[in-house]
């Protein structure tokens, strides 16, 4: 293991030199003392063969001196034989081992004579000797004429001298393969440092594309290219004025020598005849580096394909994004399992969240228990029966009631099956005001048909039974029973008559005479006319009018008596402990109209009677003390001048009360009325005080306390 991290932490060069290397030497290894054993084996025997040759040429010449027993000449053969390098002595022997001649300079040595033998049938006879200084081949060869043998030949060779011939063979050839394994490895290293270093490169290049860098190459593309060797003109071929690419990468190329089936059996069989593949392409480097080109470049085109659609996409999500948050609506988005996917800047501001923090959460994450629980069912039952839910609901909270349209659809995959519900809240509450307001002025218009006719009935009686309780209050005299109960009769005969006024009023069947008029001025009439009053009920008016003094086309009367109605009802709310009444007017000029808020911090009006205080008879005064017509008559009267007239409590908290009138404040009640500078101009009807807000630094709000 150790060793394999080792080898793991080297270099791809030096890998591959220790593989040479190792390669080399363990072939020199191997075959170095084979070639040794061999060679000295073929020297040794071809030794011997040389001295067998001599052995028998030396018997076969020396026939002659031994029949004719010349000595002499014996004595010059065997003096010739041991010129020869490795012969160490030679004698010769007669039949019966005489030494007849011999080359030993200090003496024969005895032993020698016995020491090898050859038979006659034999050419020679090979025996090993030592002499103690060094080891000496001995061959024996009979002299024989015929079948007679006349002596013996025996010539020693050194075989000492011939194991340094060998020694000195395998010396030379050691060099000789050390030679050849330093060549081999100077030209191994050599390849290996051009294969490391086309691999670097091919590293390096590798590391650029890993980085981001697909600009980067392996190197250039040497060569003629194919649309400049072929001379083709095919400027609609892909591969045409291409100088990054080589032709046969590229796919759908127009060349005349490529056949479509060569094609799709790929380069190796299709490009093989082309002269420009011979010529351009290289060894699997540089293959492998110019797909590396090519991948780059694939890439690079890819990933600016993918940056594109990605900025689109970025785009349609910005588009999107703005027009869900632009609209007041609540949408939402949740998943088969019911948790959040998406929603708008609304629906986050509903739930209090940030958008990012809705993502994966659930309707009891984010709701009440009993809301969640709601959602929770609807959205089930959408998912299980697959049609969409349009509906109306009604929420509570702080603010009041607030209605709400829903709709919610089911979102369908590819495949066809619901990957999700979109759903979205929008607030109808002001359409509902609508049409409560249009009930109102239906309901008003109904009952002022009616109350006109009966107050007309009635008021004639009326006037007589008036008329002759004065006449007989003349009649008897004063301070008696009958006097006295006259004047009991002739007091509700007068409210009688109050009533059928303002029932004429409600009718509007009553003369209105309607001129310019200065609106502040009516508005101050009105508080001029109740100030010392309401002085007297410790209730304080504060007035904040608009020192433009807006011109209003109307009737002065009538509209000092809407706002005398308004005045009583603030009074009336405060029970007799007396607060605050705060009057501001404030003049649009660019939308042509003016706005009255009248609030006060009485007891207020609950929610479920402030729906009702415009209705005819309609009162929270105790049974004798009102009518129940002040408001609806004054509801006619605006209505008459184009205007509208309606009521919050309690009063918002941006309509701040002078400091000095905070004691004994109740949540009170705020009207807004609204009349158009031109009578011939219609003016919306949904107008709010909230619309009025950038106007003032303590904006008032609508609302009203009837008690």
């Amino acid at each position: 293991m150790m060793t394999m991290r080792f080898l793991n932490k080297l270099k791809f060069r030096t890998k591959l030199n220790l593989g040479i290397y190792g390669l080399l030497i363990i072939m020199a290894l191997l075959l170095l003392p084979l070639v040794g054993s061999t060679t000295t084996k073929t020297l040794v025997e071809e030794s011997k063969k040389r001295g067998s040759s001599l052995a028998e040429s030396m018997a076969a010449r020396a026939v002659d001196p031994l029949l004719a027993k010349d000595f002499l000449r014996l004595k010059n053969m065997v003096d010739e034989q041991i010129a020869v390098g490795d012969v160490v002595y030679v004698f010769v022997q007669d039949k019966l081992g005489n030494v007849l001649t011999h080359t030993f300079h200090r003496g024969f040595p005895t032993d020698l004579i016995r020491a090898n033998t050859v038979r006659d049938e034999n050419k020679v006879h090979i025996q090993l000797l030592a002499d103690g200084v060094e080891r000496i081949y001995d061959f024996a060869s009979p002299v024989k004429i015929d079948d007679n043998r006349l002596g013996t030949v025996r010539i020693g060779l050194s075989k000492t001298r011939i194991d340094a011939t060998v020694n000195r063979q395998l010396t030379t050839m050691a060099m000789l393969v050390a030679g050849v394994l330093f060549v081999a490895t100077i030209l191994g290293s050599i390849f290996a440092q051009q294969v490391a270093s086309r691999l670097a490169a091919l590293r390096l290049h590798a590391e650029a594309m890993l980085m981001g860098n697909l600009d980067s190459h392996s190197g250039p593309l040497d060569g003629v290219h194919c649309w400049e060797k072929q001379d083709c003109g095919l400027k609609q071929c892909p591969a045409y004025g291409e100088r990054q690419r080589r032709c046969w990468y590229i796919a759908g190329t127009m060349c005349p020598d490529c056949d479509d089936e060569d094609v799709r059996r790929g380069v190796q069989d299709s490009c093989q005849k082309c002269r420009v593949y011979r010529e351009g392409s290289g060894d699997e480097l540089q293959d492998l580096a110019e797909t590396f080109d090519v991948m780059a470049l694939s890439l690079k085109t890819h990933i600016e394909e993918l940056r594109g659609a990605e900025r689109n996409l970025r785009d349609q999500q910005r588009l999107i994004r703005t027009i869900l948050d632009v609209t007041p609506d609540r949408v939402s988005l949740v998943d088969t399992t019911m948790r959040y996917q998406g929603a708008n800047r609304s629906f986050a501001e509903f739930v209090g969240r940030e958008l990012h923090e809705i993502i994966g959460k659930t309707d009891f994450d984010l709701f009440p228990e009993h809301v969640a629980e709601e959602r929770h069912f609807a959205s089930r039952d959408i998912l299980e029966s697959g049609e969409r839910l349009d509906t109306q609901i009604m929420i509570k909270n702080d603010e009041g009631e607030r209605w709400f349209h829903v709709v919610c659809i089911p979102v369908y995959d590819e495949d066809g099956s619901i990957s999700g519900l979109l759903r979205t809240d929008r607030d109808i509450t002001d359409i509902k005001g609508y049409e409560r307001q249009l009930l109102q002025a239906q309901k008003m218009e109904s009952l002022g048909l009616m109350v006109g006719g009966v107050a007309h009935e009635i008021n004639t009686p009326l006037g007589i039974i008036l008329g002759y309780s004065q006449l007989l209050q003349e009649d008897v005299e004063d301070g008696s029973q009958i006097h006295q109960d006259l004047k009991i009769i002739e007091k509700q005969t007068q409210v009688c008559k109050k009533i059928v006024s303002d029932l004429l009023g409600f009718s509007r069947q009553t003369h209105s005479t309607k001129r310019e008029m200065c609106f502040n001025n009516s508005v101050m009439e009105a508080v001029q006319l109740v100030r010392h009053t309401f002085q007297l009920d410790r209730v304080k008016i504060v007035t904040e009018l608009d020192d433009r003094f807006p011109i209003i086309y109307g009737d002065p009367e009538k509209l000092k008596q809407v706002w005398i109605n308004l005045l009583n009802n603030s009074r009336d709310a405060m029970n007799g402990r007396g607060g605050t009444i705060v009057i501001r007017t404030l003049l649009d000029t660019p939308g042509g109209i003016v706005t009255l808020w009248l609030a006060d911090n009485g007891e207020g009006i609950s929610s479920d009677r402030l729906k009702m205080i415009f209705d005819p008879f309609y009162s929270t005064k105790p049974v004798g003390v009102g009518t129940g017509l002040g408001l609806s008559v004054s509801f006619g009267i605006i209505e008459d001048h184009d205007g509208h007239i309606n009521a919050e409590s309690p009063v918002p908290k941006n309509f701040v009360f002078p400091e000095n009138s905070q004691e004994n404040q109740g949540p009170g009640t705020v009207f807004e009325v609204r009349l158009p500078l031109d009578h011939s101009e219609d003016i919306p009807t949904n107008g709010s005080v909230k619309e009025q807000e950038e106007t003032f630094d303590t904006p008032p709000a609508d609302g009203a306390d009837i008690p």
